[in-house]
């Protein structure tokens, strides 16, 4: 068993996440193991779950721990190996079994964690499962009387790719112009699925970092940090090429660079993928996080789509997407849920839908997403604060008499030229400012005023 204490520094909003050396041990893992099998039995969920992991020195002993976790109290396992978290999502839709994921996404090598569904993907998070599971880890599982469950392995990346491609038309990569696309994977899991995706298109592949290796010797597998992408920016330069993607650690994100080496806003892909899918499903509904830029619920609806806007973070998302019926959602993180994914979230798929559209244009994609991008932002700025709520409330006294306030996800103040948004993170002690203005003026102004708040 564990202290509410202990499991409350690991269990976030929409994942379980710390250190290795002394909070994500194997004996933490078999006790989660046990716990979510019985989570799983009060859910009426399938007997067998399906476990992937990433590249890290230690997720292959947390998920062996795990999957007896799982065997003690009756639960068959299916091993999927090395896998990205789409591919795990690939494997728990397809196969309609509830599932977890080893990784700890972008953060670095010293954690680990866990990703967890229920079957068909579907999350579970704080609201939708982990407050359950949380609790019979402090009060322990009872032992399970009767067999114990049984462990398989199963290969699954040439069906992913299958699937992957097949959400396409059969033309949509074998025709149009051949582009040099240069894929920075931070020796994260991109270096194992994006071979296996690139073979498959119309595309010369440059690889940066595919060699998987979880203590991150070139960078951090944290593409939204700008430092994380000199690397990408400088081959595509040196290379001319086309696109220049990257992913973080498990590759369920995806961010771009331009032919110029210029960093897309992941907002404007947000608007790509919409257009695109409006186009196959007219007045659908689409989903962006209060994060986006204003420019995607304008381009949304200009396209005869109905905006939803969500709080940050895939459990929300998935939640919302599965109420509303909407067909894509797309995070400034660089997150992107599709509903012929099980609503999960995929950064290759979001690759796909980016490459696809540039194959057929003529345009440089820095042409092709300029009538996208309409505003001025500022990027995620991180700020370590003694109290990150007391420093959110001192920021809201300050604007809530003069300008538009609401608190769906941390704070966001809304004015004619501007906007931003203060949120604590779920995964790391940080308070998050995400700001947009009509011009780099007022964006430099209101930037430096929070800030200045902030301390």
């Amino acid at each position: 068993m564990f202290t509410r204490e202990e499991l409350d520094r690991v269990i976030k909003a929409y994942d379980i996440r710390g250190l290795v050396k002394n909070q994500i041990t194997p004996e933490f893992t078999f006790v989660l193991g046990s716990a979510f099998a019985r989570f799983l039995a009060e859910e009426r969920e399938p007997g067998t779950v399906v476990i992937g992991e990433d590249m890290r020195p230690s997720s292959d002993e947390l998920a062996s721990a795990f999957a007896d976790g799982l065997n003690s109290q009756g639960v068959d396992v299916i091993r999927i190996g090395l896998a990205s978290t789409d591919m795990l999502y690939f494997a728990s839709g397809s196969l309609h079994l509830p599932g977890a994921m080893f990784t700890a996404s972008h953060n670095p090598a010293a954690y680990n964690g866990i990703k967890l569904s229920k079957s068909g993907a579907r999350p579970i998070g704080v609201e939708s499962g982990l407050l359950r599971i949380k609790s019979l880890m402090e009060h322990g599982v009872p032992v399970q009387v009767g067999p114990i469950g049984k462990s398989s392995s199963r290969e699954l990346l040439d069906d992913y790719v299958d699937y992957l491609l097949s959400l396409f038309r059969q033309d949509e990569f074998s025709t149009g112009r051949r582009l040099k696309v240069v894929i920075d994977a931070g020796n994260g899991m991109a270096g194992f699925t994006a071979p296996a995706l690139m073979a498959r298109l119309n595309v010369d592949l440059i690889p940066l970092y595919f060699e998987l290796d979880g203590n991150f010797p070139n960078h951090e597998a944290n593409p939204i940090e700008p430092k994380n992408l000199r690397d990408l920016v400088k081959k595509v330069k040196k290379e001319r090429a086309d696109i220049g993607l990257a992913f973080d650690g498990d590759a369920d994100r995806c961010f771009l660079v331009d032919e110029e080496g210029e960093l897309v806003n992941p907002s404007a892909l947000t608007a790509l993928i919409a257009i695109r899918e409006l186009k196959r499903k007219p007045g659908s509904a689409i989903i962006y996080n209060l994060i986006s830029s204003k420019a995607v619920p304008e381009i949304i609806e200009e396209h005869g789509g109905v905006p939803l806007r969500s709080r940050v973070g895939h459990s929300y998302i998935k939640k919302l997407m599965a109420e509303s019926g909407a067909i894509f959602g797309g995070e400034h993180s660089g997150h992107f849920y599709f509903d012929e994914f099980w609503r999960a979230d995929s950064g290759a798929l979001a690759a796909l839908f980016a490459i696809a559209e540039l194959a057929h244009s003529a345009k440089p994609l820095s042409e092709l997403l300029a009538p996208l991008n309409r505003y001025f932002s500022s990027g995620e700025i991180n700020t370590e604060v003694p109290d990150p709520l007391a420093s959110i409330a001192a920021i809201k006294g300050a604007f809530a008499s003069d300008f538009a306030i609401d608190e769906l996800d941390g704070l966001t103040v809304t004015a004619p030229e501007w906007w931003f948004n203060l949120r604590v993170s779920n995964t790391e002690p940080l308070l998050r400012l995400n700001a947009e203005a009509i011009s780099p003026k007022e964006l430099k102004g209101i930037q430096e005023r929070v800030l200045a708040l902030i301390g």
